[in-house]
């Protein structure tokens, strides 16, 4: 497919037991686009990457969710993953027994499908160029996926597995979160490595400072379920400066809260 991807969000509500947390989500993100959600915490950022990706925790009772105008909510999780979609989790599992590489080789052969299968010898070379790039140690490769990982470690592999994956949408749920400035730099590195026009990507972050390494063309300010502002990277140093009292000011939110952000 040769065409630049495009993710389309209409009107999206989502909810979790029960309880609406996304309410009525509107985005656009093409490649070569880096847009970035800010917003406190609660207010359905990460909500909106599970729906989008399918976690079935999560129930869309309304609107639209297209990539490549190809609707994601009638596919299963597998199935997203294999039209391009990518989700870099704030909270990555443990498996135990899978290491790294075959995790990583299984999950290119799945998305190139059969007969197109990645050789062993363009793998290896991949991912030991890209492994070079985040700074990772060679035995990374062979240890159980994630298992006995620190954060930081967690979230490098994320974004190895990204790189490796080469999707045409790649969401990155708090990719930030619990980094050091170093480990930040690193992982801002191998998101802006990949910056192209066959790659769309979506950040959310609650901090400008990730902002600082990898600079968006669009921020959007998120509350109640919704995107409220949107604006350049501009928008998200006035956030850093004056935090989200002034937009609660200009729509009259007393309390920014919906009560779970899962």
């Amino acid at each position: 497919m040769s065409s630049a991807p495009k993710l389309t969000i209409e009107d999206l509500h989502a909810s979790v037991e029960d309880k609406e947390i996304l309410k009525g989500v509107n985005l656009e993100v093409k490649g070569g686009e880096i847009h970035a959600i800010m917003g406190p915490n609660g207010t359905g950022k990460s909500t909106l990457a599970s729906a989008v990706m399918g976690h079935p925790m999560y129930e869309v009772t309304k609107g639209r969710v297209t990539l490549d105008g190809e609707d994601l909510l009638e596919m299963e999780v597998d199935e997203r993953a294999r039209k391009g979609l990518f989700l870099a989790m704030q909270y990555p599992s443990e498996i135990s027994g899978v290491t790294n590489s075959d995790f990583l080789r299984s999950a290119i052969n799945a998305k190139r499908g059969e007969g197109n299968e990645i050789s062993i010898m363009k793998f290896i070379r991949q991912l030991d160029e890209k492994m070079e790039m985040l700074n990772i140690d060679q035995s990374f490769a062979e240890r159980y996926l994630n298992e006995g990982f620190s954060g930081g470690e967690k979230k490098r592999n994320e974004i190895l597995q990204m790189m490796m994956l080469e999707p045409r949408i790649a969401i990155l749920d708090e990719i930030d979160s619990g980094l050091d400035i170093d480990a930040l730099k690193v992982v801002a590195k191998g998101v802006n490595s990949m910056r192209d026009p066959n790659l769309g990507v979506l950040i959310i972050t609650h901090y400008q400072r990730l902002l600082n390494y990898i600079e968006p063309d669009f921020v959007h300010v998120m509350m109640q379920g919704r995107i409220v502002r949107s604006g350049g990277p501009e928008l998200a140093q006035r956030l850093e400066a004056e935090g989200y009292e002034w937009i609660k000011a200009e729509l009259g939110i007393q309390d920014e809260t919906v009560g779970q952000e899962a």
